[in-house]
């Protein structure tokens, strides 16, 4: 039997509908996945509940590549079309301020003074993705800038700003240092952009902790930008300079920290060029 390609029209149907579910799953109200199903399958040509299935493991493959988080119960499933992945992108450009509600109100995290991340090792080589899944997740990144979307999320950044802020000043007090922890300062916040780091903290010991944080609501590898500053600072301040990036910010918060040199853990790629005239 010839398979028939999803039309233009099925896929913003069946992305609109898994848009609806993700937003109660992220908001933790119920929902019910078969019902959702039976009310598609007439818009569809003639679909098998099967395909349905497997599309909406095509959608979640799609998110993940966009650094966007997905319906846990629906596995991402790769080697989808571009179309579905432009459907997507259809689906976020038309709804420009739509992200988890925990983005929107870190109150959700309860952050607090209190507050820890769960901080683990780096990604590495050893531990990647199946060739042809990262593959298509580093094309697709690519393709529609997931690096500059989280950047230009100024929400999202300062949701994940005020978690490492939060995060620092536990682990301090944990450690028994309370008058450290009264001097921890957000930087970027109470300064402004330009130090080259968001977070001024300190060791137990009393050496200084520059933090540069990068959030991002998708997997651990979801790409980032770092400006020329920011390198040069990690440079310059070898010793003290730490980049913690926050993934998975729509449901449970997790990171790990890069030291420099940070060519020694990501690939470093120019995307843009100062221009002079002569």
């Amino acid at each position: 039997m010839t398979r028939v390609s999803w039309t233009d029209q099925e896929n913003d149907l069946i992305v609109a509908d898994y848009f609806a579910m993700l937003s109660d799953d992220l908001a933790h109200v119920p929902y019910n996945k078969a019902a959702h199903r039976r009310a598609l399958l007439p818009h569809l040509n003639s679909r098998s509940e099967g395909s349905v299935e497997f599309k909406h493991q095509n959608i979640s493959a799609v998110l993940k590549a966009l650094g966007q988080p997905w319906i846990q119960g629906y596995k991402p499933a790769f080697n989808f079309q571009m179309s579905l992945a432009d459907a997507v992108a259809r689906h976020l450009a038309q709804k420009p301020l739509w992200q988890p509600k925990s983005v929107r109100n870190s109150e959700r995290l309860g952050v607090s003074e209190a507050t820890r991340l769960w901080i683990a090792p780096p990604p590495t080589l050893s531990n990647q993705p199946e060739p042809k899944e990262l593959e298509q997740t580093q094309a697709i990144a690519q393709a529609f800038n997931v690096a500059g979307r989280d950047e230009r999320n100024r929400t999202l950044g300062e949701a994940g700003e005020q978690l490492a802020f939060s995060h620092e000043k536990a682990v301090l007090l944990a450690a028994g240092k309370p008058d450290l922890a009264k001097e921890v300062r957000w930087v970027s916040k109470e300064d402004g952009d330009g130090a080259g780091y968001d977070i001024r903290s300190f060791e137990p010991g009393g050496r200084p902790r520059l933090i540069e944080v990068k959030t991002t609501t998708g997997w651990d590898r979801t790409p980032f930008h770092i400006s020329r500053n920011e390198l040069e600072v990690s440079k310059a301040e070898r010793e003290n300079w730490t980049l913690l990036r926050i993934w998975n910010f729509a449901r449970e918060p997790r990171a790990f920290e890069l030291r420099p040199p940070l060519e020694a853990h990501v690939s470093l790629t120019a995307t843009n060029y100062r221009a002079s005239l002569h």
